[in-house]
């Protein structure tokens, strides 16, 4: 706490007001609501906002008698940068003085009662909304933007694994009493999301925010899907908040929609996942045909229909494995080749094949068959192995030529080739 006297003048007016506020409510005053809609499009689900911010506003009058008012806008006044707070908490300012001062005061006590739905003052919601009054007003200009984003599909042992310095999975629990409420829990969930959390300090020239955020979390998606199988995704909405400023939501895109088990890290998995995670950050190219792979990959998994799943997987092996293009017939082999056990690669090789026939169906607008489902299942573990390996260091960044060498290995010596009959 770096200014007492400001603590103690507007935690007395604070409960006062709480006081009077909560006797208009009990007198009949009604708290009004706003409708949210969550959820799905299809299926909508509504919750109920408590107004506070107007219903205060509306008795404006009645808080200008009490009091404790006079001494908050004066300790008010006596500080600097209250326009920031005003803009951090996405308010009209003011004229300066006493004027200013006035609506910070009326903005921190709506910010005290912030989606309550009754005046009674809890400590923590004060302490809570003093501590972001003063980060405006006495921290630096370069404050901390704060990114957190909710993860499908991945379940954790622990309440939290730091990934690096500025990204960290965290439960939605650690941030009930700060961040917006559809930020942590889906509509009749029985536990908060677990989020993906982003710390960092922007200086000048840096990419905005919401840019800065859908990279980092792009990457960080390709490496959770990377790691195991499973239908990892980030919510539609993400929220961000510079400093002591409101949560801001904004759009993350086709961040993976298609459904199917979640990963369970375990705690002894950890120091595994944040390794792999900074490895393919530090490995992953920019530019080539394992770049172009890996965005089909990732693609495959935000497409909502097998059917479209299954060409971005075959254009993504083709890339790495069929330069020669379609008409050599070459994939199948390949890909069995890499990922099937010599006496299993003739099987998997006519498993791709039927998966290049499927997607010629698909194309045509042919009915297909029910194994769709497990062929774009099998299709992406061979190439999520594929990418996995040369990330790593596993297997040579030339798999054309790896793989055919091992189709050599296989082929019968060429006199065997002779002598063997007609």
């Amino acid at each position: 706490m770096r200014n007492r006297q400001l603590h103690v003048a507007l935690g007395a007016f604070a409960e006062e007001a709480a006081w009077h506020l909560a006797a208009a409510t009990e007198d009949g005053a009604e708290l009004p609501f706003e409708v949210v809609t969550s959820g799905r499009r299809d299926a909508p689900l509504y919750c109920y906002r408590p107004l506070t911010g107007d219903f205060i506003a509306q008795r404006v009058g009645l808080l200008e008698r009490l009091e404790a008012y006079p001494r908050a806008v004066h300790a008010l006044s006596a500080c600097g940068r209250l326009e920031d707070y005003l803009v951090a908490r996405s308010e009209p300012d003011a004229p300066a003085g006493r004027e200013r001062a006035v609506a910070v005061l009326r903005t921190f006590l709506t910010r005290v009662f912030e989606e309550a739905s009754s005046f009674e003052l809890e400590p923590r919601r004060f302490e809570r909304a003093f501590a972001e009054l003063e980060r405006v007003l006495y921290e630096q200009a370069d404050a901390e933007t704060v990114v957190l984003a909710p993860i499908h599909g991945l379940e954790l042992d622990s309440d939290d694994v730091v990934l690096a310095d500025d990204l960290a999975l965290v439960a939605g629990d650690a941030f009930e009493d700060e961040a917006p409420s559809e930020a942590l829990w889906a509509p009749g969930a029985a536990r908060a999301h677990l989020l993906c959390v982003l710390r960092w300090e922007a200086a000048a020239g840096d990419t905005t925010p919401v840019a800065h955020a859908r990279i980092r979390l792009r990457r960080l998606l390709t490496a959770l899907r990377l790691f195991d199988d499973g239908a990892i995704s980030f919510g539609p909405l993400a929220w961000t908040r510079t400093g002591a400023g409101a949560w801001q939501p904004f759009a993350l895109g086709a961040l993976g929609h298609r459904t199917g088990p979640s990963i369970c890290v375990v705690a002894e998995q950890e120091d595994e996942l944040r390794a792999f995670c900074s490895l393919v950050a530090r490995r992953t190219p920019r530019a080539g045909e394992l770049a172009w792979a890996l965005r089909r990959f990732d693609m495959a998994a935000d497409r909502a229909l097998p059917a479209e799943a299954l060409t971005d997987l075959l254009l993504a092996l083709r890339a790495l494995l069929e330069p020669e293009g379609e008409g050599s017939g070459r994939l199948a082999g390949r890909v069995a080749a890499l990922c099937a056990l010599p006496e299993d690669r003739a099987a998997l090789a006519q498993r791709v094949a039927g998966a290049v026939e499927l997607e010629r169906k698909v194309v045509a607008g042919l009915p297909v068959d029910e194994g769709l489902d497990a062929q774009v299942c099998e299709l992406t573990g061979h190439l999520r192995a594929v990418l996995r390996d040369v990330l790593c260091g596993h297997l040579d960044p030339d798999l054309r030529t790896l793989a055919d060498e091992l189709i050599a290995e296989e082929a019968p010596p060429i006199e065997d080739q002779a002598t063997a009959p007609a």
